[in-house]
């Protein structure tokens, strides 16, 4: 396993926001986590990225616990935000240039890695491009390329396709695509068609809680649900435990 949580927590005063979740991810699995707005899973992902410290439980992220090892923990993982976190006035190569050397390449392992990653994610025609010229869609291709940049095991992407057109989306699914099997990646989206197109295995919060967990087609079956949003809406409906 990439991933395991074993009873992870977070609670704030009388308010529990994670409430003991135990789950394992699997060596290059596509693994996507749902849920509503304050369900849990922003703060599940902050936790297991380093970015806020569990009440109780723990998580070990290949093999490093994420407390009591955490810079470890970190070395093992990258994050393609919500936010698009690009240099505006640098050029895609730049950009990708300067993670490479942030993560401690030297600057001809740094071309070779941004070479790289600009062929996997169609980049390499805008190289020269100022990142603040390029539309929403190649900035999030850029975005998650930064995060690639550091050869991570585990990739977490938060809505990485946030407010792209229908075809900037699929493109990227594609890309996204050809990451299975090769990183372990934890999806955050509001976009059920994407989990479909995507996931290897589901997952659902709701009010801090695992609900359910297993492949498209398992949790379609275990409802008697048509659709992966008619899953979603019953889980998460008012008052579902």
């Amino acid at each position: 396993m990439t991933i395991e949580i074993d009873g992870l927590t977070k609670q704030y005063k009388e308010h529990v926001v994670v409430d003991q979740l135990s789950l394992n991810i699997k060596m290059g699995e596509f693994f996507a986590l749902l849920g509503q707005n304050a369900a849990g899973k922003t703060t599940t992902i902050k936790m297991l990225c380093g970015l806020l410290s569990p009440t109780a439980g723990d998580a070990l992220l290949d093999g490093e616990s994420i407390v009591h090892h955490q810079v470890a923990a970190k070395k093992k993982l990258n994050i393609s935000p919500q936010e698009t976190a690009v240099a505006p006035n640098l050029t895609v190569f730049e950009n990708l240039l300067l993670m490479g050397r942030i993560y401690g390449c030297s600057k001809t392992e740094a071309k070779k890695r941004a070479s790289a990653q600009m062929n996997l994610f169609g980049l390499t025609p805008r190289q020269s491009n100022k990142a603040k010229t390029l539309s929403g869609g190649y900035k999030r291709r850029l975005s998650v390329a930064m995060a690639m940049m550091s050869n991570p095991k585990i990739l977490f992407l938060d809505e990485p396709t946030l407010g792209m057109d229908v075809r900037a989306r699929r493109d990227l699914w594609k890309i996204l695509n050809q990451l299975k099997g090769q990183v372990t990646i934890v999806l955050t989206t509001h976009y059920l068609e994407e989990v479909e197109m995507l996931a290897d295995r589901v997952g659902i919060m709701h009010r801090g809680r695992l609900r359910t967990l297993g492949t498209v087609q398992q949790l379609k079956h275990e409802t008697k649900k048509n659709s992966l949003e008619d899953v979603f809406l019953e889980l998460t409906e008012e008052g579902a435990l």
